[in-house]
């Protein structure tokens, strides 16, 4: 049998530097590093990434960015002034996405006080999933989570942060499962009935992907109809529910959704909450994009009846800027249902004889074991700016809004979807070539919104995003929340539009 203790130079070898200044020398080189690459940081990304006369991206064929990046992993470490170089590479032929004419995502812009309390939390390298390991940040969490219930209308609850607005989607559909069917998680799928859940046609991607997850299978994942703008149609969802029930499916869960990806539109929770407790269903609410109206006296209105669901799902790294990822799964249940749901009893990590209280181990609510600190960044920027100045942040970017739409009215080419509830504005430009030929069997079709992205992108003057909705054609969906942006740069998207694309 082969000797298995290593020799004794491989053992020092695997113990690394012998001599302490060694130790010395390799940190402060690594201090020098980072000071460094801060440094770039600070230059490509908040400085001219954040300026107007930059470009949104500078953009290249993937071939060669690949190159230019050399991307390739080698045996031997490189010396940090080619590393240097390629944080520069990185920080360059990324997309700004703090840039005041990005508008292609429901992310954009930056806080600084955010982006401090990210810088924090990597440095501090901390797992959220007990308490002696992260004192300050249990607390911290229980407080901001606790805060942002309160704006919903709770006293109580419980809540946790998730990996991403679909995540917390996710939970909310286990939650409503398990308190339905308990024997779930020790007896799985086999004993339950076939069990529905309904939202509308126009609700996230996640709901069917967390069905499919989940094992409920998005076949059965009723859709529900919409109005012209969007929002779920009560009426339909009480049919819908009445079908199922006597076809013997057993529905445990509506998931509403409060800011539709594509357009913005607010389902009426009022009505659905009454729909829901008619049927004893779950009411979940996908508050991912529009939540954070709850903070303006002005628009939370939109959220009408919000306080009566069961579950909220918010994503204030959206409009609130809390920086990726921010993402909070809210519930009114005080029973003790999130552990009850998710506690796996690791005596290794959350041992029941710890010298302070057990509730403080958070981590027996989440999926994850590993869970990075995502309280801070939206804790430190609160407390910098206060619940009034993120109230601002709201009424600024739906001001904008609603400037933007004013003048596009008075633009030829340029032609609503919808008149919008929220911040996403979506529309039509129509070159000069198509006007007047509506009537065209071929008019659609050559409607222009993907080859104007395409010039846009090459220049690197602005990005806005685009796609179809059921029957209709590709149309522009411009986002606008960036504390960045100004009337100027609303004029400049509509000008630049009509630039890239008079000529098609």
């Amino acid at each position: 049998m082969a000797d298995v203790v290593p020799s004794i130079g491989l053992v020092e070898d695997l113990a690394g530097p012998q001599h302490p200044e060694d130790s010395l020398v390799n940190h402060s080189e690594g201090q020098f590093f980072l000071n460094e690459a801060f440094k770039i940081i600070v230059d490509e990304v908040l400085n001219k990434g954040t300026d107007v006369q930059q470009k949104v991206c500078d953009w290249k064929e993937p071939e060669e960015l690949a190159q230019l990046l050399d991307l390739e992993l080698r045996a031997a470490g490189e010396p940090h002034h080619r590393l240097l170089e390629r944080v520069r590479d990185v920080a360059k032929y990324s997309i700004k996405t703090s840039h005041p004419r990005f508008f292609n995502q429901q992310f954009a812009g930056v806080d600084y006080h955010s982006l401090a309390g990210r810088f924090l939390s990597e440095a501090l390298n901390t797992n959220l999933y007990t308490y002696e390991a992260a004192p300050v940040f249990v607390l911290m969490e229980n407080e901001v989570l606790r805060s942002l219930r309160l704006l919903i209308g709770w006293t109580e609850g419980d809540g946790i942060f998730c990996p991403g607005g679909s995540t917390s989607n996710m939970y909310a559909m286990n939650l409503a499962r398990f308190q339905l069917f308990p024997e779930v998680k020790s007896q799985g799928l086999c004993g339950l009935p076939r069990l529905a859940i309904f939202t509308s046609s126009q609700s996230h991607y996640s709901v069917k992907k967390g069905a499919g997850f989940l094992g409920i299978g998005t076949d059965n994942v009723i859709l529900v109809k919409v109005d012209d703008g969007g929002c779920m149609i009560p009426e339909d969802l009480d049919e819908k529910i009445a079908l199922v029930k006597s076809q013997g499916t057993v529905p445990f869960i509506v998931s509403c959704t409060a800011g539709t990806t594509v357009q913005g539109a607010f389902d009426p929770l009022d009505r659905i909450a009454d729909v829901c407790e008619k049927h004893k269903l779950w009411m979940h609410v996908d508050g991912a994009w529009g939540a954070s109206v709850l903070f303006s006296k002005q628009h939370r209105h939109l959220l009408k009846g919000i306080e009566r669901a069961n579950s909220v799902a918010w994503n204030p790294h959206k409009l609130l800027l809390a920086g990726l990822q921010c993402s909070a799964l809210l519930l009114r249940d005080c029973t003790g249902l999130l552990k009850r749901c998710h506690v796996a009893n690791a005596t290794y990590l959350f041992q029941q004889d710890k010298f302070y209280d057990l509730d403080l181990d958070i981590g027996n609510k989440s999926l994850q074991c590993s869970r990075k600190v995502d309280c801070l960044k939206l804790w430190l920027m609160w407390k910098a700016v206060g619940s009034s100045g993120l109230e601002e942040r709201v009424n600024k970017a739906c001001l904008l809004c609603r400037y933007f739409v004013q003048e596009l009215k008075k633009r030829k080419g340029f032609y609503l979807l919808h008149e919008p509830e929220f911040l996403n504005i979506c529309f039509w430009f129509i070159p000069p070539s198509l006007r007047g030929k509506e009537g065209n069997p071929d008019y659609q079709e050559k409607l222009v919104a993907p080859a104007i992205k395409e010039r846009m992108m090459k220049k690197g003057s602005m990005m806005v995003g685009y796609q179809p909705l059921e029957n209709k054609v590709n149309f522009f969906r411009m986002v606008v929340l960036s504390p960045l942006v100004s009337q100027e740069d609303m004029d400049f998207c509509l000008d630049e539009i009509e630039r890239l694309g008079n000529d098609m």
